[in-house]
C-alpha cells in the first residue's frame, strides 16, 4: 500500500441509539468527558424522531454536549431534513454553533422510508427531495444574510433575519449522506461534503470520485478532506470473537455485502487496517459506531482512544 497522509484524518464516534446499560444521563456525560481527554474528534447522533428505540433528539443532544465540553465537535448522522422547518433549524444550529465556538457539524439526509414519520411531522415522503433541497438553500441564506425573502415550493419567508449567525468562518458545512446515484449527484450539486454509511472502502472510493467529477461540472468546490464514512467497530482478541459480540448490534441494511467488508472486528490493528483502506479511497473523516453490548461501550472507546486514535491525531 502506498504511504498514506494522516494530516486531515479525524476520528469521531457515532451513537446509533442509547449505547449504555441504563437510561441514566450521567453515563453520557462521563463518556463525552472521557472522549475529550482521549482526543476523540467528534460525537455524532442518529436522528430518529419517531421510533420505539431509545434515541435522543439530535439538536437537543448537541446543545447539551456543547455546554459540557470545550473542544469536542458534534454532528448529526444524519438529520432528517425534510421533517424540519428550516427557519427554526437554522436558528437552533446557529445558536449552538455560536455558543460552542463553532463546533457544530450538520450532516443531512432525506429521512427513513417510513411514511408514518413524515406524517407525524406534518409532511409527506413524496416531497422529501424538493423539501430537503429548498431547506438547504434557506439554511445557508439565513446563516449568511439578513432580511431574507423567499417564496418557494414549500417555504415562504418575508424579510426574515436570524440572529445570532454561526461563528464558523465559512458557515457550518452541510454534508449529505446516501450511496445512491441521486444522493451522489445531490451532494455534488449542493453539498459541502459527503458522509456515507453502509459502504465498503472500494464503494466509498468510487463515490468520492463520482462526486468530485460531478461537483466540478456543477461548479461546486468540495474540499478534498470533506469526505467521511460511518462504520461499526468492535474490539476483541480476534475477529471471530468480535463478530459474535457485534452481531446483535450491527446495522443490517444490506444483504449483498458481508459486514466484514465494511466494519472492523478484532484487535486495534484490524480497525487501523480498515481505516487505512478508507483513507486510501479518499475518506478522511470517520464516525465510528460501537457495536457491542452496552456494558462494553465505555471500554471499547478507551481502546479506540489509547490504541488507535494516537496513530492519526498527531
Amino acid at each position: 500500500m502506498a504511504e498514506i497522509s494522516y494530516e486531515k484524518v479525524r476520528i469521531g464516534i457515532a451513537l446509533g441509539g442509547w449505547p449504555f446499560p441504563e437510561p441514566e444521563p450521567q453515563l453520557l456525560w462521563n463518556y463525552t468527558e472521557r472522549m475529550e481527554s482521549l482526543d476523540v474528534d467528534s460525537i455524532w447522533f442518529t436522528d430518529r424522531i419517531v421510533s420505539p428505540t431509545f434515541t435522543l433528539e439530535t439538536v437537543v443532544a448537541m446543545s447539551f454536549i456543547a455546554s459540557r465540553t470545550t473542544k469536542l465537535k458534534f454532528g448529526t448522522s444524519v438529520i432528517a431534513l425534510p421533517l424540519r422547518n428550516p427557519t427554526i433549524l437554522a436558528k437552533e444550529l446557529a445558536t449552538i454553533d455560536f455558543l460552542s465556538g463553532g463546533r457544530c457539524l450538520p450532516a443531512v439526509g432525506l429521512g427513513t422510508e417510513d411514511e408514518i414519520e413524515y406524517e407525524a411531522c406534518g409532511t409527506e415522503k413524496r416531497i422529501r427531495v424538493s423539501r430537503t433541497e429548498e431547506a438547504v438553500h434557506l439554511l445557508r441564506r439565513l446563516w449568511s444574510e439578513d432580511n431574507v425573502t423567499h417564496k418557494g415550493k414549500h417555504f415562504t419567508l418575508t424579510n426574515v433575519t436570524v440572529q445570532p449567525k454561526p461563528v464558523q468562518k465559512n458557515l457550518p458545512p452541510i454534508w449529505f449522506g446516501g450511496r445512491s446515484e441521486p444522493a451522489l449527484r445531490r451532494t455534488a450539486r449542493i453539498g459541502d461534503g459527503w458522509l456515507v454509511s453502509q459502504a465498503t472502502p472500494e464503494e466509498a472510493g468510487v463515490g468520492v470520485q463520482k462526486i468530485k467529477s460531478m461537483a466540478s461540472e456543477f461548479g461546486n468546490d468540495i474540499e478534498d478532506d470533506h469526505y467521511g464514512a460511518i462504520f461499526s467497530y468492535c474490539f476483541a482478541d480476534g475477529p471471530k470473537e468480535a463478530e459474535e459480540l457485534a452481531s446483535p448490534y450491527l446495522l443490517r441494511r444490506r444483504d449483498d455485502v458481508s459486514p466484514k467488508e465494511m466494519n472492523a472486528f478484532g484487535t486495534p490493528e484490524e480497525l487501523i487496517s480498515m481505516l487505512d483502506s478508507y483513507i486510501s479511497s479518499g475518506i478522511t473523516k470517520f464516525a465510528l459506531r460501537p457495536a457491542c453490548p452496552p456494558e462494553m461501550t465505555h471500554q471499547q472507546m478507551e481502546i479506540l482512544g489509547t490504541d488507535v486514535i494516537p496513530r492519526y491525531h498527531n
